[in-house]
């Protein structure tokens, strides 16, 4: 298996193989609790005007996004756990955009396979990916607003990297080491009210999930993310 590592949305398009795309603060930690939450579909999208599009066209939908962090006008939740568990969306869905995340699932269009990357699930993803073992893994940091490397994709790159070699990594300490990073700040500032405090904790919930993230697209209908239970 070659594992190679990229950065933020040009990363994304020189990802072949199997692609994970990294968001660990916030977006593919709000995708794994919005499953979790009782989600029938999650949506990602580039756009804030296909999300609006989409949420139109779909009766009872929920929209997610932000764009430098801040929920975006008219959206029912930003990009927040604690917000996303603040909802009901059993058994709706749940339409996500986001200044990095999904911008990094959209423009994966070269690789074989897209699956998402946050603490929340990584030990599923790692087994998932040690399993079939591809020839090829593309790792993509997207990092802060997709324009800056950030200490929590980074970190998550180097724990899936040894995972895959079979090595220990060091997820015990995620949360201690990500605590003073300085995309953390937010949360333990009161003022960042669109950051609540609860999401540092929830998006740092290393293994919270078993289940894997992947992307299905089909011809003339939305992208959109599957969960894949254990085997």
């Amino acid at each position: 298996m070659k594992v190679e590592v990229y950065d933020h949305v040009a990363g994304a398009r020189e990802a072949r193989g199997v692609a994970v795309i990294i968001d660990v603060f916030r977006a593919f930690s709000v995708a794994a609790y919005a499953f979790d939450a009782g989600a029938a579909r999650v949506l990602p999208v580039g756009e804030i005007e296909e999300a609006l599009e989409l949420g139109r066209r779909l009766p009872g939908a929920v929209l997610a996004g932000e764009r430098h962090t801040r929920r975006l006008p008219g959206f029912d939740a930003g990009n927040s756990p604690t917000e996303i568990r603040a909802l009901d969306l059993r058994g709706r869905t749940l339409i996500h955009t986001t200044h990095a995340g999904t911008q990094g699932l959209v423009n994966a269009v070269f690789a074989d396979e897209v699956l998402t990357g946050a603490f929340v699930n990584i030990s599923a993803v790692a087994a998932d990916l040690r399993r079939r073992a591809p020839e090829r893994v593309s790792l993509v940091r997207m990092g802060h607003e997709a324009r800056e490397r950030c200490a929590e994709d980074d970190l998550y790159a180097e724990c899936l990297q040894l995972l895959l070699l079979g090595q220990d990594a060091p997820l015990a300490e995620v949360r201690e080491r990500l605590r003073a990073a300085p995309s953390a700040v937010k949360f333990f500032d009161p003022a960042c009210d669109w950051a609540p405090r609860d999401d540092f904790d929830y998006c740092t919930d290393v293994d919270r999930f078993n289940f894997v993230l992947k992307v299905k697209r089909e011809a003339g209908e939305p992208m959109e993310l599957q969960r894949i239970p254990p085997v």
